[in-house]
């Protein structure tokens, strides 16, 4: 899939740039991005307008530039690593935690705000105001939900009256069917790609690591993670998770490698350790 510089440097720096240091310079950043054909000019606009967006501090090294990332930003690719390699949920004690909230026309900022929250988060929306996700979340609504005045929110933990009942409010929160269909046109893609990456080098490498997490980090914020009983029968999110876990596995020596060459420091990112083959489901 087609990034933009920004997005690029998202992904290089989730997966690469924050374990080599606290700081890149402005120049082996540039050399890193021309393996994306991203020229020299259009890395320093991006990196000016993140900076100025609170991604990045800088100061200068003689007449060098050099970038680290904000701690409210570390959080964000911290938070975002857990949620793209955490494992689908199995087990499930058939509870769910509803958030109702009541905000009127003139909150309406406020109120896409927290819609945006709650989705973001993996709630799915049942009705206007009302969001379900499964299992005990209430902890976490709290939090989401700590700016909503407390007379205007409620976060409850209930359950419906069986199994059907459960499977109809998932099919009624999220479209099920098109994540689906996403998933499956994610496994045609890649699948030969387990196969193929430990042939890869270099450059290579690298693309087809970056390109493979770009295309798969979006599916943790649209899919729900519903629990297996929930989940349609033969739920392609298995195996896309599969692909993912042993593709980035398997390409990670020689797209650090590559990356380690370029900025000139070893790379220190940390390895899964989750055994994927203890995953129910379809191998990839």
């Amino acid at each position: 899939m087609a990034q933009t510089p920004r997005s690029l440097i998202l992904d290089l720096y989730g997966d690469y740039l924050r374990y080599v240091g606290p700081e890149v310079r402005l120049s082996p950043l540039t050399s890193l991005l021309a393996a994306f054909d991203v020229a020299p000019a259009t890395v320093r606009v991006t990196m000016s307008r993140l900076r100025r967006e609170g991604w990045f501090t800088t100061r200068r090294l003689g007449r060098e530039t050099a970038y680290t990332l904000s701690d409210e930003m570390l959080d964000v690719l911290e938070v975002g690593r857990k949620r793209i390699f955490g494992s689908p949920v199995v087990d499930w004690d058939g509870a769910w935690t509803m958030v109702i909230y009541q905000l009127s026309e003139s909150e309406r900022q406020e109120r896409a705000s927290l819609r945006k929250a709650l989705s973001w988060q993996g709630f799915g929306s049942l009705m206007t105001s009302t969001w379900l996700a499964p299992g005990d979340r209430r902890e976490e609504a709290a939090d989401l939900t700590k700016d909503v005045a407390p007379d205007k929110v409620n976060i409850l933990r209930c359950s419906s009256d069986g199994l059907e009942g459960d499977r109809d409010l998932a099919r009624r929160c999220w479209d099920l069917e098109q994540l689906a269909s996403s998933y499956a046109e994610f496994n045609r893609d890649h699948r030969d790609l387990v196969e193929t990456a430990p042939s890869l080098l270099g450059v290579e490498a690298l693309r087809a690591r970056t390109e493979l997490i770009a295309t798969f980090r979006h599916f943790p914020f649209r899919d729900p993670r519903l629990p297996d009983v929930l989940r349609p029968a033969d739920w392609p999110g298995i195996e896309a998770y599969r692909i993912f876990r042993a593709a980035h596995a398997l390409l990670a020596p020689a797209a650090e490698a590559c990356v380690s060459e370029i900025v000139g420091t070893s790379i220190r990112a940390p390895r899964a350790d989750l055994d994927i083959s203890s995953l129910p489901g379809p191998t990839a």
